[in-house]
């Protein structure tokens, strides 16, 4: 149930929607359902892999255009955009990312159900937030001027938010921005889902393992070390340590990539597995990578003993960090949400998990990831899915958080005030 300073908010948001100009951005999410949904489609239907989002890039900085917005592409290839009805040297952030773990291979591997319903790579996880984005964009285009749009607005389609991609473009953007200078908050458009507001970076790192040998012949070199037995021997060390000391919760790990060898009949002479840690805290993270080091000694180890010509040698490289952090509970940013929740009847949790504003959030800014509206599911695998029914809720919720978040002064003044 809502608590009483939400009831309070929610009464104050209540008068923000029924303001000229707010009122009809409300109102154009719910008209314009059909353009909305038409952008969706488009928009997935164009390849973003994680390092390849130039095509998608290109077409969301062209709709920005068309929407009466300034529109730059930064060193990484990002798509800033400022809407020309909004001013100031501060910036309140709308962010969404360019990029998919899958890509389609054709335009017509993204279908259409009889219900209006996409299916394929990325119409979820991010179309979802891209179509958002649009969205917004076409709300203030075709509304009045917003008062609360003076401390300034910035909508930002970035790169690289998954897999190897690091975060690099919010990296970029917070870090070498002269525009991310001026950030004060972030508003981070991922997925659908409503019934979370994820408050708290999930700090994960990413690894490649890896052994290397001399290699020979299957039958006449027989007994050579092995690069790809000593890989499998440091995996099942690792999960067998592991399962024990994850039981408690608040870490994961998972092998998501291994390749080895050339041939059947060849002893191969290299091997790798990329592995990805996650974990709520700092020190259980330094645990498990640990772990993770001590087993690939052991696997190397192992193998060698038991070779009769040869050895392998093994190395453990960093290929990608997130930073972790957290946002305090009375933060500005986590009022606004949840007034704007307690007026729409939105039941949302505070979760964990890593997004966009880990980079953000790690900076000590104010940020938080959440849905953009509809549903979906099937993330990150070519049977993803998303259904419009409800967005524009989600974008209702975007637009009176974000014109609350504008109109509060006391967001300068950091995270905890």
């Amino acid at each position: 149930m809502p608590t009483a300073l939400e009831k309070a908010g929610a009464r104050s948001v209540a008068e923000l929607a029924e303001m000229p100009g707010v009122r009809d951005c409300l109102q154009w999410f719910t008209r314009e359902k059909q353009w909305i949904n038409e952008q969706h489609l488009r928009v997935v239907r164009i390849p973003a892999p994680t390092f390849f989002e130039q095509e998608r890039a290109a077409y969301m900085a062209e709709r920005f255009r068309e929407l009466d917005c300034e529109v730059q592409l930064d060193g990484a290839g990002n798509v800033i955009a400022l809407p020309r009805k909004a001013s100031g040297d501060e910036y309140v952030v709308v962010s969404a990312h360019l990029d998919t773990v899958l890509a389609p291979r054709t335009p017509e591997e993204i279908t259409v159900d009889s219900g209006g319903g996409l299916r394929g790579p990325g119409v979820s996880d991010n179309g979802a937030g891209l179509a958002g984005l649009l969205a917004v964009a076409a709300a203030l285009h075709a509304s009045p001027p917003l008062p609360e749009l003076r401390r300034g607005l910035l909508l930002l389609a970035n790169v690289c938010e998954e897999g190897e991609g690091n975060l690099n473009g919010m990296r970029h953007f917070c870090e070498d921005s002269a525009l991310g200078a001026k950030a004060r908050a972030f508003l981070v458009l991922d997925g659908p889902a409503l019934d979370h507001i994820t408050s708290t970076a999930l700090e994960s790192r990413r690894y490649e393992v890896s052994f290397s040998g001399p290699g020979g012949h299957s039958w006449s070199d027989f007994g050579t070390a092995n690069p790809v037995h000593a890989l499998g021997r440091a995996l099942a060390s690792f999960l067998e340590q592991q399962a024990g000391a994850a039981a408690g919760g608040g870490c994961s790990y998972n092998f998501g990539w291994i390749e080895g060898g050339t041939g059947v009949n060849s002893i191969p002479t290299f091997a790798r597995a990329k592995v990805d840690l996650r974990s709520e805290t700092g020190e259980r993270m330094e645990a498990v990578y640990r772990l993770l080091t001590s087993a690939v000694e052991r696997g190397a180890a192992a193998e060698n003993e038991q070779a009769t010509a040869g050895r392998v040698s093994a190395r453990v490289r960093p290929i990608g960090v997130r930073p972790g952090g957290r946002l305090p509970e009375d933060a500005a940013i986590l009022r606004c949400v949840r007034a704007v929740d307690a007026h729409l009847g939105i039941r949302a949790k505070l979760d964990c998990a890593s997004t966009d504003a880990n980079i953000p959030l790690s900076k000590g800014l104010q940020a938080v990831s959440i849905g953009a509206g509809g549903a979906g599911g099937g993330a990150h695998t070519p049977s993803e899915w998303y259904h419009s029914r409800g967005r524009d809720l989600g974008l209702k919720r975007v637009l009176l958080t974000l014109c609350l978040l504008l109109r509060e002064a006391y967001l300068a003044g950091g995270p905890g005030e």
